[in-house]
């Protein structure tokens, strides 16, 4: 196998495949990245044969398949944080000047504020309640924050607070593709 006979390749792939496609599902927890990853490791696997080293095949390739979805959830995280800062950039210069992120007087501004308020709104009823009504205050009825803290009589510190820890659970429990 390991000087490029294919039929034994083609007979690896078969008896391990789905062992090593649930490795990889179980890290990164969506079908579709799990099996682009297979399809990776598969080929990894396929040009890394020369450098096996006879000791457990098994073990070698889970190693492979493992590694390979950590560097995409990796991957994945970092993409999610450079959105999220590029959408926090505005929100912060918003603040530091006095007026509300989203009163820009650009058309193409208002319509992905108008899409981006539409699709919080549609997914509002998964966020857990203690982040429910500050992200509706801020994202959905712009308010200041303020505005928030003193309709609940808590410290502006104390919004920040909430807002931080209600974009963590958003990062965490919404993908990516549900806003694409």
């Amino acid at each position: 196998m390991l000087n490029g006979d294919e039929a034994a390749f083609r007979e690896l792939v078969a008896t391990y495949r789905q062992y090593l496609f649930q490795t990889i599902y179980a890290i990164v927890r969506h079908t579709k990245d799990a099996e682009d990853i297979s399809q990776d490791v598969w080929s990894r696997i396929f040009f890394s044969l020369p450098q096996y080293q006879m000791k457990g095949l098994k073990t070698w390739m889970t190693r492979i398949a493992v590694n390979r979805a950590i560097d995409f959830k990796r991957s994945a995280n970092r993409r999610r944080e450079e959105m999220t800062a590029e959408m926090e950039a505005p929100i912060q210069e918003g603040q530091t000047s006095g007026t509300h992120p989203f009163s820009s007087n650009g058309v193409e501004q208002e319509v992905l504020t108008k899409e981006t308020t539409e699709l919080v709104r549609r997914k509002l009823h998964q966020i857990p309640a203690n982040y429910h009504e500050v992200l509706t205050a801020y994202y959905i009825h712009h308010q200041s924050y303020q505005d928030i803290a003193s309709a609940h009589g808590v410290t502006v510190k104390t919004i920040e607070s909430k807002l931080y820890r209600a974009k963590q659970w958003l990062r965490n429990n919404w993908k990516e593709e549900d806003f694409l």
